[in-house]
């Protein structure tokens, strides 16, 4: 009875080490999260806390958040706060945390500062890429393949986004006749521009949208669905929003890279410098194809994909 109570025992213990990870000062590890707008948006916001939920599933760390950072100001107060509450970790899940970081990690040595899609970096700074080229890639392909007017717009947030070279390569590469119409609204939750866009594109033909935009894709799909046009999901898969409506969609999932860093983090190998990810670390896939998807053309772009990932070469290189 003791050898079985000892076993019991041992498993017990084994079971609580794997479900909190405690540092070398005998403390348990708190990580945060600074997101410019809401963890509720159905796109980047909400990858970002499904990445903090899956850092405290692995881990059992505590995890706190903060919504509608975007000033250097409210960047430096929300910091301040975690730094009290003795966060060591601290999501900036936007490029702009970047300069905020650049300002402030000096004064707190204790915490590492990890961004996105950013180049700067520090001894406690480090920026997660994803490499968004290959998925906006593959996303045009579709757009060109499914086109019946030949039209195709890229409602996007800003220029420096890589995903929309990337598509309008991959229109350009499956349908060369097509036209694509690009417009920004710089603003992650441009909805009222977007919308205004949308309709204008709308007006001159355009039938397979690329809403690349945090806040305003969801409400630009739900205008194309009701006008019977398709679109391109944009971050996570929104074959739910509305599935003959969205063809595919580009996905970002945010909550791998997430896990990535923080198993880094924990073994002490998370560098200061800038790490790209993309299909090849599982950090980037397409979504679920939509039934109006012709099954040939599906498996086409998905022997493309495996072979992206076994060469690092897209289909017009």
């Amino acid at each position: 009875m003791k050898i079985i109570n000892l076993f019991l025992l041992m498993i017990i213990l084994i079971i609580i080490s794997g479900c909190n990870y405690i540092s070398k000062t005998g403390e348990q590890k708190q990580v945060g999260m600074l997101v410019e707008t809401t963890i509720h948006d159905q796109a980047w916001g909400q990858q970002g806390y499904m990445g903090l939920q899956s850092i405290q599933d692995e881990y059992g760390v505590d995890i706190y958040f903060k919504e509608g950072i975007k000033s250097y100001a409210d960047t430096v107060q929300a910091v301040n706060q975690l730094a009290e509450r003795g966060v060591q970790v601290i999501f900036g899940h936007s490029n702009i945390y970047g300069k905020h970081f650049q300002s402030i990690h000096k004064q707190y040595p204790e915490i590492h500062f990890i961004y996105f899609n950013g180049q700067f970096s520090a001894e406690n700074v480090t920026s997660l890429n994803f490499s968004a080229t290959a998925m906006g890639f593959f996303g045009g392909m579709v757009a060109g393949e499914m086109t019946e007017t030949n039209e195709i717009g890229i409602i996007a947030a800003y220029e420096w986004q890589p995903e929309v070279e990337g598509f309008y390569e991959g229109v350009m590469y499956q349908n060369p006749e097509s036209e694509v119409h690009i417009s920004y609204t710089n603003d992650w939750e441009g909805t009222e521009k977007a919308l205004m866009l949308y309709e204008q594109m709308e007006e001159k033909g355009v039938d397979v949208y690329f809403p690349a935009g945090d806040i305003f894709n969801i409400p630009v799909i739900h205008e194309v669905q009701k006008d019977q046009h398709y679109a391109i999901g944009y971050v996570s898969d929104q074959s739910g929003v509305a599935e003959n409506t969205v063809l595919t969609s580009t996905v970002q999932k945010v909550p791998v890279v997430y896990t990535l860093a923080m198993e880094r983090y924990v073994q002490d190998d998370l560098p200061g410098k800038a790490l790209h990810f993309d299909f090849q670390q599982g950090a980037i896939e397409l979504g679920e194809f939509s039934p109006e998807v012709p099954d040939p053309f599906r498996k086409e772009i998905e022997r493309a994909v495996e072979k992206y990932i076994e060469t690092g070469k897209l289909p017009n290189e």
